[in-house]
């Protein structure tokens, strides 16, 4: 069902008009609801430490996670103490969480099938706070309350989160596919206009150039700084080295996320011939899933790794990228981010 979607999503054909009634009650339901916000008939909740916001307009993988890693390395590396709040897509919930459903996600206790792939990702990356909710809001009273050293906020996926006020608010966009046929969802992949763009305080484009985007701060983003690794043994291996090393046998890749062919566009590039199979985003591996008999090598992304650590072989390896950001966007959020700090702490902090 999800593959037949996307596929209408690219295009407007027969399913999208189909379905283009229920788009358009969407749409109508987001509207009213970006404007309850906006007249404050529905409260925003400002905790005391700066906000910086993820997201994106479309469903779907955008790049999103890698940037969240970026910025929250970025921030340490400049004296800040970064925590993390993510709802923890897929997730099946333990029973002992709290009611609202706000846990903590510690990175060498938790599994992703409890506490959703790209959190755990980014707990194991990052070594900072994560907690998970799908009410961000209260994610962040626990988080705080937990770690009061922590005095920054980034928040993975939560542009359409509009209960959590935001100091440093950034949308992100595929490069390659951006807003598919334009329509909202289920007709398309829009979860708001594009015109939603402009209202964003910086929008990043993932893999491509910033022309005809919407924003008046727009910046190109791209993965790099790739190197391989064993999910078995931990080596890694430079992207040129391992290339030549799986020259000439019987290479498989798997990738369960948003943008499968990116993955593989991605390893045809480094110089790597694979035979691909594509899963769902946020797909639970199992140990059939990974047999691939004939296969020698088996690469996937980190992201698939994390779930795929308890069933790996020595076959197995994952590629690590990291997303490289711009001088001009690390400026940029360090800026808003210090002046949200400073706003915060009143006059004495002048």
């Amino acid at each position: 069902m999800r593959e037949w979607l996307e596929s209408e999503w690219r295009r407007r054909g027969g399913g999208a008009l189909v379905l283009l009634p229920f788009a358009l009650l969407f749409a109508l339901a987001v509207r009213i609801r970006r404007a309850l916000y906006r007249l404050r008939v529905l409260p925003s909740w400002r905790p005391t430490v700066p906000v910086v916001v993820v997201g994106n307009v479309t469903a779907g993988g955008t790049g999103k996670t890698p940037l969240v890693i970026a910025l929250v390395e970025l921030l340490r590396a400049h004296g800040w103490r970064p925590g993390v709040v993510a709802r923890g897509y897929g997730r099946v919930p333990p029973r002992e969480q709290d009611p609202l459903g706000v846990v903590r996600v510690f990175p060498d206790e938790a599994t992703p099938e409890h506490f959703g792939d790209e959190p755990v990702l980014i707990a194991r990356r990052c070594r900072v706070p994560v907690f998970i909710s799908p009410d961000r809001v209260a994610a962040v009273r626990a988080l705080v309350a937990a770690e009061p050293e922590v005095n920054v906020i980034v928040c993975d996926d939560g542009l359409q989160h509009y209960a959590l006020a935001r100091d440093v608010e950034i949308a992100v966009v595929d490069g390659e596919r951006r807003f598919g046929n334009g329509l909202p969802l289920p007709s398309g992949p829009l979860r708001e206009p594009v015109a939603r763009l402009a209202e964003a305080d910086a929008v990043v484009v993932n893999g491509g150039g910033t022309e005809g985007m919407p924003g008046a701060r727009r910046f190109a983003m791209r993965l790099g700084r790739e190197r391989f690794l064993s999910l078995a043994t931990g080596e890694e291996w430079a992207p040129d080295a391992f290339a030549l090393a799986v020259r000439g046998r019987a290479v498989a890749a798997i990738a369960g996320i948003g943008h499968p062919r990116r993955f593989f566009d991605h390893l045809e590039a480094l110089g790597i011939r694979a035979s691909t199979r594509a899963f769902p985003d946020h797909y639970a591996y199992r140990a059939r899933d990974l047999k691939l008999p004939g296969a020698e090598a088996i690469l996937m992304t980190e992201k698939d790794a994390v779930k795929c650590a308890g069933i790996a072989d020595a076959r197995m390896w994952f590629m690590r990228v990291d997303a490289v950001l711009p001088p001009e966007l690390e400026e940029f959020v360090l800026g808003r981010v210090a002046t949200a700090r400073r706003s915060a702490d009143g006059p004495q902090a002048a």
